[in-house]
């Protein structure tokens, strides 16, 4: 079996966790089928994986338009492929082409929807309906969509209700269970001044509203200041979040102390060192299909404290691996908390609860590490990927 793998984000250009999925995912499939991963990007060394770049003629176009651009050079390469697999929107309609083009079947991976998204018209301007009709067309023209989770599964259903059930299969992310794995080292943490012995929250993701870091720096007004906080956020959407988020820590910095801004994307084995000494990771986003940045943590056997959105609450099992935040949104495809003071009230109460008792905290942990190896290792999602596979090949023979 070949299958044509297409993703915006592969090694070494991966800035969130549908990179990851794509890398990970791919590695352990090509010890069993021909994975041919095509890729946005610079040019790469890895057999089997081709690189596409913007076209000249739409250097410089809306963000939305370029995309499309590589799309259609990736889907005229997929010629041979007895089944396309995409990841997000970027590349879907990649694969969408290449499936009308070449006759294969295609699959794509949700990972996030853009109704759900409605703040990246902030991004991308008018190009933000581009992109919803990139990804709504896909989606309904899809042999079969790979849902994160089942309340990934639901939002699907919800957003483009025209797909058919019977099409969309849960495969939940996966962790690499050996990579991801509690690192004792503290030279990252005392090069940054940050205290490997102090009660410490550890928050980690790319700004952006969905990942609701500013509810998190408000609950942090009111946390004591012998709680130290880690803030790994880089990659903001736009200006407006990135100064909203400035603004939140430089207040905190001038009030309470002990919070550290980490900006640049760190390698694994130096976020390991972060996570592990962490007495909690904090995840308060209001959107999230499943959160990879959960499994990382839990497998460096640190536990989590998060929103109950999305597929979170499958990830963190409240009162054994974490906590979980009530979290009632508006149905407006925003998110936003319907009552966004208790959310944060909410939130700082079971940060409090978690880092005042280190040792419930430690026990949590290593039931965290145990539950990421048992439930979400990759060998177990290839196999569920593959079944997927199997199915949408033989019912489109």
């Amino acid at each position: 079996m070949r299958v044509d793998l297409l993703t915006k984000e592969y090694p070494p250009e991966i800035y969130g966790g549908a990179g990851v999925h794509a890398a990970e995912l791919t590695k352990v499939l090509r010890e069993h089928i021909d994975v041919r991963v095509r890729a946005f990007g610079a040019e790469r060394d890895e057999e089997g994986t081709f690189s596409y770049t913007t076209p000249a003629e739409l250097d410089g176009a809306n963000a939305s338009l370029s995309t499309l651009g590589t799309d259609l050079l990736i889907a005229a390469d997929c010629g041979g492929a007895d089944l396309i697999h995409s990841h997000t929107w970027y590349a879907n309609f990649a694969g969408h082409i290449g499936s009308l083009l070449h006759g294969a079947p295609h699959v794509l991976s949700a990972h996030s929807l853009e109704p759900l998204r409605p703040w990246k018209a902030e991004q991308l301007g008018g190009g933000y309906a581009v992109s919803s009709f990139a990804e709504r067309t896909a989606y309904e023209g899809a042999a079969g969509v790979i849902a994160v989770s089942a309340g990934m599964r639901e939002d699907i259903l919800r957003a483009y209700p025209s797909v058919d059930p019977e099409r969309v299969h849960v495969v939940h992310n996966g962790i690499d269970i050996e990579q991801w794995s509690p690192n004792p080292e503290t030279t990252v943490l005392t090069e940054r001044g940050i205290d490997p012995q102090a009660p410490t929250i550890v928050f980690v993701g790319r700004i952006t509203r969905q990942k609701g870091l500013p509810y998190f720096l408000r609950a942090v007004r009111e946390l004591s200041a012998d709680y130290q906080v880690v803030l790994c956020a880089g990659a903001p959407d736009t200006p407006e979040i990135a100064q909203e988020v400035n603004d939140l820590v430089a207040e905190l910095s001038r009030e309470r102390g002990n919070v550290h801004l980490i900006t640049e994307m760190l390698p694994r084995h130096e976020l390991t060192q972060i996570l592990t000494h962490a007495t909690t990771f904090v995840c308060p986003s209001i959107y999230e299909p499943l959160g990879i940045v959960n499994l990382e943590a839990m497998a460096c056997g640190t536990p989590v404290v998060a929103s109950a959105t999305g597929g979170i609450p499958e990830v963190v099992t409240e009162g054994e691996t974490g906590y979980l935040v009530p979290l009632e949104q508006l149905s407006d495809g925003t998110g936003t908390p319907v009552d966004p003071e208790k959310f944060v009230g909410d939130l700082r109460d079971a940060l409090v609860r978690m880092v005042s008792d280190p040792e419930r905290a430690r026990v949590m942990g290593e039931a965290s590490r145990r539950r990421a190896a048992e439930h979400f290792a990759w060998t177990s999602i290839a196999e569920r990927t593959l079944e997927v596979y199997r199915t949408v090949i033989a019912q489109h023979s």
